[in-house]
């Protein structure tokens, strides 16, 4: 079998590529990317893997048995021709299966909304291709988090609109394991799972970056507005108001969900606990 992952450049395009060459070698691993050239440190053969160019990406999927999916970055109205460019090659090269990493959130009523609608038609549009597939919808990730951890330190406080919401977090590599599931177990075909960990506070985020980094960070709740007016001066408008949405979501409960790792990878997500615990070393 090939297997192949798309935008292999980013972050969790590279670490499912990776989980799949830990497991199958690097011969079996193809890596698509916009530009190959930038791709470095992945000891594989990476093929031009560019959303808006269909030929390329038809030649790029010749001999692939299974291809990942990885959902794009571009604004939602651009996104969903660039994912049918992506199945459409991926049918037309003879790819048996197609798995794509979608997202949780509110398909309505937040600035993120647009975003998840996008997804939900890239979700309709594999399920139609007469592909076998697999969807996994990512929780919110953690690590900006934990990257973030010296403003935090330098503010005292995490602050953000999520009030009491609890959010099913989770992190690239929890994701590149179970996405490595999906992609090469063929019993988890024609299922869409939920991928996160145990749902926490803002509260209890800051207590795990206070034992993590011996920090003494405390939560303050912020207006939509004024969260999204914050981000929007360090990120633009167009990301300001994503991440805003994304919280408003929290805030409405829209992440607070069991969900299905265990069911894809036969095992827990990684515990909080664990996870930080990491950091202290």
């Amino acid at each position: 079998m090939i297997y192949a992952v798309t935008a292999v450049s980013g972050q969790l395009g590279r670490e499912i590529a990776l989980k799949l060459i830990d497991k199958f070698g690097a011969s079996n691993i193809i890596g698509l990317a916009r530009t190959p050239a930038r791709v470095d440190g992945l000891d594989i053969e990476i093929r031009p893997g560019d959303y808006d160019k269909p030929d390329d990406l038809l030649a790029s999927l010749q001999g692939v048995d299974a291809l990942v999916l990885v959902s794009g970055m571009t604004a939602p109205e651009d996104r969903i021709q660039q994912h049918r460019n992506v199945i459409e090659a991926t049918k037309a090269a003879g790819v048996q299966k197609i798995v794509y990493t979608s997202i949780q959130g509110p398909d309505e009523g937040t600035a993120f909304s647009p975003v998840v609608q996008s997804n939900r038609q890239t979700e309709a549009d594999i399920r139609a291709s007469g592909l076998d597939w697999a969807i996994g919808r990512n929780g919110i990730y953690i690590e900006p988090d934990v990257e973030y951890i010296e403003s935090y330190r330098d503010k005292g406080e995490i602050a953000n609109s999520a009030g009491k919401g609890k959010c099913g977090y989770t992190t690239r590599s929890e994701l590149a394991h179970a996405f490595t599931a999906l992609l090469t177990q063929n019993d988890l075909n024609g299922q869409t799972f939920n991928l996160n960990g145990t749902p926490i506070t803002q509260d209890q985020l800051a207590g795990y970056l206070n034992a993590a980094f011996d920090t003494d960070l405390t939560y303050r709740a912020m207006s939509s507005a004024d969260f999204v007016a914050d981000r929007s001066s360090e990120l633009g408008d167009f990301f300001g108001s994503i991440i805003g949405g994304i919280y408003d979501g929290i805030s409405k409960g829209s992440y607070d969900r069991v969900g299905d790792f265990q069911a894809v990878m036969g095992r827990p997500h990684q515990s909080w606990e664990d996870y930080f615990s990491s950091f202290k070393s």
